[in-house]
C-alpha cells in the first residue's frame, strides 16, 4: 500500500513515515504544497495524509483542487487547528478523515488502515478469501487459521491483492504499490515475488491472467449475471 505524506515539518513527516512503514506501508513524502498537489494529482496512492499549514499552497486549497480534478484518493487531514468549523470545512471540501495535532501515531496508523480498507470496499479489519484471512492489524496472513510466514514484501503483495480481490491488477500497478522509488529491483521482481507467495499460500491462490496481470478471487462471492 502506497501512502503520500504532505507535511512541511520534516521531523513530523519522518515520524509519520516511520510509523507507516513499520505498519507495512510504502511512503512518499512532500514538504511543499505545490509539490504535494502535483504528486497527488499525477501518481497513484492508496491514501494521502495532508497537513493544512503548508508553504506555497495550503492543504485546503490542494484538497479542493484534487476533488475538482476528480482525484478520488482518500485524504486524511492533519492540522493543529482544532476548531469544529475548520473540521467541517475540511470534510465538506472532500476530506475522508480528520486528525488534530498532537495525536498518537498508533491512531494515525489505525485511521490510515481503515481508509485503505474502506476505499477497497472492506469494512472489517480482516479480509477473508476462501481459506485465507488477512489481518491488517497484526499484519499477518492465515490459511485455515494457521499463520503463514511471509516476508514484508510478500505480505505487501498478498495484502494489496486481497484488498483488490476479484480485480485483475497489472504488473505496473503492483510495482508502484509494492516498492519505494529508491528500491533497486530486477525487471522480473514481481513475477519472482508472486511465485514465492504462491508456494506458501497454494499454487491457485494468486492467478495469472496472461497479458493482463494477477488476481486473487473470492470463492464465496456471488456470481455475476453476464
Amino acid at each position: 500500500m502506497r501512502i503520500l505524506v504532505i507535511e512541511d515539518d520534516e521531523r513530523i513527516a519522518k515520524s509519520i513515515c516511520s510509523a507507516l512503514e513499520l505498519a507495512g506501508f510504502i511512503t512518499v513524502v512532500e514538504h511543499d504544497g505545490e509539490d504535494g498537489w502535483y504528486t497527488g494529482s499525477s501518481e497513484p496512492f492508496d491514501t494521502i495524509i495532508l497537513d493544512l499549514g503548508l508553504p506555497t499552497l495550503d492543504g485546503l486549497t490542494i484538497l479542493k483542487r484534487w476533488r475538482k480534478e476528480n482525484v478520488i484518493t482518500p485524504v486524511l487531514i492533519l492540522t493543529a487547528r482544532g476548531n469544529w468549523d475548520e473540521r467541517v470545512e475540511g470534510i465538506d471540501a472532500g476530506a475522508d478523515d480528520y486528525l488534530v495535532k498532537p495525536y498518537r501515531t498508533e491512531e494515525l496508523v489505525a485511521r490510515t488502515r481503515a481508509m485503505v480498507r474502506r476505499a477497497a470496499g472492506h469494512a472489517a479489519s480482516s479480509i477473508q478469501l476462501g481459506d485465507l484471512t488477512l489481518d491488517t492489524r497484526q499484519m499477518r496472513v492465515f490459511k485455515n487459521g494457521q499463520p503463514i510466514a511471509l516476508t514484508p514484501q510478500e505480505y505487501r503483495l498478498v495484502a494489496y491483492l486481497m484488498h483488490q480481490c476479484d480485480r485483475v491488477v497489472n504488473q505496473m500497478e503492483l510495482t508502484q504499490h509494492l516498492y519505494s522509488q529508491d528500491f533497486e529491483r530486477e525487471s522480473n521482481s514481481v513475477e519472482v515475488l508472486v511465485g514465492r507467495a504462491r508456494r506458501k499460500l497454494g499454487k491457485n491462490s494468486i492467478q495469472t491472467r496472461r497479458g493482463f496481470g494477477y488476481i486473487m478471487e473470492n470463492p464465496n462471492a456471488p456470481e455475476k449475471n453476464l
